[in-house]
């Protein structure tokens, strides 16, 4: 590690101030920021963390019947009180281990957007609203690419608002080392639509798959997939497994997820 400075601000408020100084970053659980530090791939002068802010905490249901997460929420707590949302906290429950699911936040997840997370793929297809002290951001609008978010320098995830679909299910092949996933599909199926969304796969991160999503409107179904393929143009490719094999992947991962679901 490298010497930096360290704040806790107690509310929104003085994290947001904290933030406006040069070189600060935020710091929610630290799953993702605190190897990078180690690994020298980042160096900020001040850290401002997250996790004493108790406005940032906490699991509701509104006037809309969305469930509402606090940015601070660890996967542990989402797990254990998401429970209006099965298929939410069944996601939670199976991140990294129990060391990560204590100490990881939503919001930092969400805010990081790592191309093989899992609740990138749960927001896109519940269709939520990313909730930050400035503004509300549509999920379709909110992941941008690998790593990247529309977030502004200093904004920060307060809560992240989930409508509830009617079914819903999330299938990840685990890559053993990490816990990641090397495909995971979270379907997603409300009264007028399904939405799809797909992690771990693309060099682009996080993304829908709409062919799946039309045919699964008319028939919420795995049959309904016969027929369809993903392209293996711009997937990732490692020693773990192939653009193709990930494409492939990508369609078995929708069925079981379907099956599951219905």
């Amino acid at each position: 590690m490298y010497a930096f400075e360290m704040e806790r601000p107690k509310t929104i408020a003085e994290a947001v101030a904290a933030l406006a100084g040069e070189e600060a970053q935020a710091l929610g659980g630290g799953q993702t920021l605190i190897p990078t530090l180690k690994q020298r791939l980042a160096m900020p002068a001040k850290l401002v963390s997250l996790s004493g802010i108790g406005e940032m905490k906490g699991i509701c249901t509104d006037d809309e019947g969305r469930l509402c997460i606090g940015g601070g929420t660890t996967h542990a707590e989402v797990a254990a009180g998401a429970g209006a949302y099965p298929a939410l906290a069944d996601t939670a429950a199976h991140i990294g281990d129990p060391a990560v699911r204590n100490r990881g936040t939503i919001g930092g997840s969400v805010a990081n957007n790592d191309p093989s997370a899992c609740y990138p793929a749960a927001v896109l297809a519940s269709n939520a609203t990313i909730v930050t002290n400035k503004r509300d951001i549509a999920a379709d609008d909110f992941f941008q690419g690998m790593f990247t978010t529309a977030l502004d320098e200093g904004e920060i995830i307060t809560e992240i608002r989930l409508p509830v679909p009617e079914m819903a299910n999330y299938q990840k092949f685990v890559q053993p080392a990490s816990r990641f996933a090397l495909v995971g599909v979270f379907v997603a199926k409300f009264s007028d639509a399904v939405r799809v969304a797909v992690t771990g796969a693309s060099e682009g991160g996080v993304f829908r798959w709409s062919e799946a999503e039309a045919a699964l409107s008319d028939n919420f179904s795995a049959a309904a997939l016969d027929g369809l393929s993903v392209s293996a143009d711009g997937m990732i490719s490692d020693l773990h497994g192939t653009g193709a094999y990930r494409a492939h992947l990508v369609k078995v991962m929708t069925g079981r997820a379907v099956t599951a679901a219905a």
